[in-house]
């Protein structure tokens, strides 16, 4: 006996077009979602990423932005950066290079081959080590826009943030200094009411002329100097910073003694409760412009 197929055919082809239809409602209404969760305003993210004995920060802005502020020493630079930024996320709006030691540009060489930077900030010191020439070589065949930092300025981010640039307070473009560190860019990133304090490297030279100039150094955030180093974080820079928290940005068992015991004596004599990056690993800290909570 013959079983007529057209029945069936039939059929099929009304359930495929039912399929079809649900599966396309699916794909709108996940890109209708998607859009409306990514382009919503979201808080303020501050990762300091654990990258051993070197300083790397990533800001999070509300407005979208992905800022990277120094890279550590290394590749590992890579990695902190897949685990906290989505995978599809390529992008890196703004990197900072604060000085061009080793321990804060290496990475950013190995962010340059794999990420899309779109716009640059340093000072333009002269140093003539290795990796910096490298990463200067770098940006350069990439055409990447760069921007030399001689005087304070703010840049805004949008959502009522923006990051502060308090130093240095003069060009340093094709200038050698006996001190690089001196030559770190301070910036101060403000969401609303909170603010995060981000020193570089900066010793107790450029705290002097932080509180000399009269600016307002008040922040609940301190990324802590040079790694903790005892000459950086002086007891008049921290009356004048007040910090709840600090971050010490540093690699575990290290051969320069970081953090200094003097250091974090003064820290918690300040009052601010400390986390190092190597006892806790990458220490994020999130701002809905109001209060903060540190993971």
């Amino acid at each position: 006996m013959k079983i007529p197929l057209t029945p069936f055919i039939k059929g099929g082809k009304k359930l495929y077009k039912i399929f079809l239809i649900f599966g396309i409602a699916v794909l709108l209404a996940g890109i209708v979602w998607f859009w409306l969760f990514y382009s919503a305003a979201k808080n303020l993210e501050v990762d300091f990423l654990d990258v051993g004995q070197g300083d790397a920060i990533l800001i999070k802005a509300p407005g979208g932005q992905n800022i990277l502020i120094d890279g550590g020493p290394d590749k590992v630079i890579l990695k902190r950066l897949a685990e906290n930024l989505a995978w599809w996320d390529k992008t890196i709006d703004l990197m900072i290079l604060t000085h061009p030691h080793d321990d804060h540009v290496a990475g950013l060489i190995e962010v340059l081959k794999r990420y899309q930077v779109e716009k640059i900030l340093y000072t333009g010191v002269t140093h003539n080590a290795p990796n910096y020439l490298a990463w200067l070589k770098l940006v350069r065949e990439k055409k990447v826009q760069m921007l030399i930092i001689d005087k304070p300025q703010i840049i805004k981010l949008g959502a009522e943030s923006q990051l502060e640039i308090l130093y240095p307070d003069q060009s340093l473009l094709a200038k050698a200094v006996s001190d690089l560190n001196q030559s770190s860019i301070v910036m101060m990133l403000a969401y609303g009411k909170n603010k995060f304090l981000l020193t570089g490297d900066a010793g107790e030279e450029v705290e002097r002329k932080l509180i000399d100039s009269g600016t307002n150094l008040s922040a609940e955030v301190l990324k802590v100097g040079h790694h903790g180093s005892q000459s950086s974080t002086s007891e008049e820079f921290l009356n004048q910073v007040k910090p709840n928290l600090a971050v010490i940005s540093v690699g575990k068992d290290n051969d320069f003694g970081h953090p200094s015991l003097r250091t974090v004596k003064r820290l918690e004599r300040a009052g601010a409760e400390i986390y190092r990056t190597d006892e806790k690993g990458t220490v994020r800290i999130e701002s809905d412009g109001e209060k903060i909570r540190v993971k």
